[in-house]
């Protein structure tokens, strides 16, 4: 018996961040193109070898990208604007210009960038196509199958990874000045990828996984079911190839009665946030189809907890049999960091075990095949992460009672406020006396060379405390000073002292943790290190306060804003505690 292995995508930034460095590199001309093709060559490497050292089956190739997968999707197949076209410019210069605009006033060129949208619920952006009414797809671009031949030439089993025409053309919006829907063109769109897919059969590919993420949305099965029957029976017609449809971020739902009937070899799972699906999806799915079962979150940091997905995987197994069953994420691991290894010494050792980045992940995938084929080979592995999960679960770091009782306290009256608007609104009038139409910022102002220069020598103990303070201060006058002579009504103090509307705050609340290195990708080279909420949420002390009160004194005849982080975005923004409702820690930070 054996069980296949493997992960749908994997962090494409490195442990260090070294494709932010290439690319960035490129773009202020540092480093030449050929330097960052060779760079980008050594990470995928180093990234295929990451995850066969720790066993993997097969490895995805294609979702390595210099900034967005979606734009590499719509840049293969010819979605190039009309705009980027017109430049004297091709290849990878063309793309990122399509990524990032080009602005280049020596020749009077000033061209904006696609539009960038959150990937699903996640915290990723992608560029968002544009279809024109005379949209002609190509075969412009062969990136994924010369990164298969990589990986092929580097002796690893390898499965190319593709979005499919329908998601791309559904995350997709008409040109300017189009009426047609970019659904309406997938037609032409098909014969693009089947020349495609025959270049990877011909390289010698087996499966390729076919991302279609738009079947976890509510879909219009009049609309959407023949159209990927359209699709995936063109597909088939591409002789040597296996298909592994994916989906991930939520359940399929009503998709699953007509999805598990397309013509494909393999459907993935989402067993994480999915797993309501389960049920169903093994009466529905033929048992000539493989399924890929992604039992290992690929969108938060916590430890899996084994032994309970071992007995999801077995309930599989016991339906399908082993060698039609697929240990994987739930989704790319794109959304977590890279390794721990980083952490360690940074971290307290408890702490530590409780968390899973993409590197341990991979592991964890691995074991859980294992186990379900003889558990007495990882049993060690097994027992490890009993117990950091049970550690998680009993330590009191995690649970503060006066924190839990303090919010159990609070009745439905505490959420409703005291006075209506138009009443608040008369005392806000008389107090603050502001024009009719006040004049303010949002709040942050440019934290400029000299301000990060200050900040790197505070860190580094090259300043004192009180004079990175007196630093601090004196940038809040000049800021304040300003939007006074500016004639702004309502001004803001500049926020110098922070290094993120998050992460400032986190520091300040017991309940989270920060990494050293764990950066995740926002969008194209733009990395976050989001705080990590492990436990109850308090604020042992006051924040923000004593800079308020200081920024409001350089400003004896206008109000100074308080400037405060909501609480549902400090959520969003951080690693979220798994154990209790999202609404509970919001309510905490509140």
């Amino acid at each position: 018996m054996s069980i296949k292995s493997t992960i749908l995508g994997f962090p494409r930034m490195g442990s260090d961040r070294q494709l932010k460095k290439l690319v960035e590199g490129f773009w202020a001309n540092k480093i030449t193109e050929q330097d960052l093709i060779e760079g980008s060559k050594k990470l995928r490497a180093e990234h295929w070898a990451l995850q066969n050292q720790y066993g993997l089956t097969q490895v995805p190739v294609g979702d390595f990208s210099y900034y967005d997968q979606v734009l590499d999707a719509a840049f293969t197949v010819g979605i190039i604007p009309e705009r980027y076209q017109q430049l004297d410019i091709a290849g990878t210069q063309a793309y990122f210009a399509m990524a990032r605009g080009l602005q280049d006033k020596s020749i009077n060129v000033d061209v904006p960038s696609l539009e960038m949208k959150k990937w699903f619920d996640t915290n990723y952006h992608f560029m968002v196509p544009e279809i024109s009414d005379e949209q002609r797809f190509t075969l412009h671009s062969t990136k994924v199958v010369e990164e298969f031949k990589e990986a092929r030439a580097l002796g690893y089993s390898a499965r190319p990874v593709i979005l499919g025409p329908v998601s791309l053309l559904a995350l997709s919006k008409p040109a300017k000045g189009s009426s047609s829907k970019p659904l309406s063109h997938l037609a032409s769109l098909v014969p693009v990828y089947v020349e495609l897919l025959g270049q990877l059969a011909a390289a010698g590919a087996e499966w390729v996984q076919v991302d279609e993420p738009i079947l976890s949305l509510d879909l219009d099965a009049t609309t959407y079911q023949p159209a990927f029957e359209q699709t995936f029976a063109e597909f088939g017609k591409v002789s040597g190839l296996k298909f592994l449809l994916t989906s991930y971020f939520d359940r399929l739902g009503d998709n699953l009665a007509w999805a598990a009937t397309l013509p494909v070899h393999g459907i993935h799972l989402d067993l994480v946030r999915g797993e309501a699906d389960l049920e169903a999806a093994l009466a529905t799915i033929p048992k000539s189809k493989i399924i890929s079962a992604g039992l290992i979150n690929g969108r938060n940091i916590w430890k899996a907890n084994l032994n309970k997905q071992l007995q999801v995987l077995n309930k599989v197994i016991a339906v399908r049999g082993a060698d039609n069953v697929w240990v994987n994420s739930s989704c790319s691991l794109l959304h977590v960091p890279h390794s721990l290894k980083p952490e360690v010494g940074h971290l307290d050792d408890e702490t530590l075990g409780w968390l899973s980045f993409a590197e341990e992940k991979i592991e964890e995938v691995t074991v859980l095949a294992a186990a379900a084929v003889d558990s007495t080979t990882v049993q060690t592995q097994l027992q490890s992460n009993a117990e950091k999960v049970a550690s998680r679960q009993t330590s009191e770091r995690i649970t503060r009672p006066a924190v839990q009782q303090r919010l159990a306290a609070l009745d439905r009256s505490f959420y409703t406020r005291k006075a209506p608007f138009t009443e608040r609104q008369q005392l806000q009038r008389a107090a603050l006396k502001l024009p009719i139409f006040p004049t303010t910022t949002i709040g942050s102002f440019p934290q400029t060379a000299e301000v990060r220069k200050a900040r790197a020598q505070f860190r580094k103990g090259a300043l004192s405390k009180d004079q990175y303070s007196e630093f601090l201060d004196a940038e809040t006058r000049k800021c304040i000073e300003w939007q006074d002579q500016a004639g702004l009504d309502v001004l803001v103090h500049g926020e110098f002292e922070r290094t993120d509307m998050v992460e400032f705050f986190g520091e300040h609340l017991e309940g989270f943790v920060f990494t050293k290195k764990g950066w995740v990708q926002s969008y194209g080279s733009r990395c976050v290190k989001p705080p990590v909420i492990y436990g109850d949420v308090s604020r042992p002390h006051a924040m923000t306060v004593d800079v308020a009160k200081f920024a409001q004194s350089c400003s004896p005849s206008k109000p100074v804003k308080g400037m405060l982080t909501g609480p549902v975005t400090i959520l969003k923004w951080s690693f979220v505690r798994d154990d209790q409702p999202l609404s509970q820690t919001a309510g905490q930070i509140a």
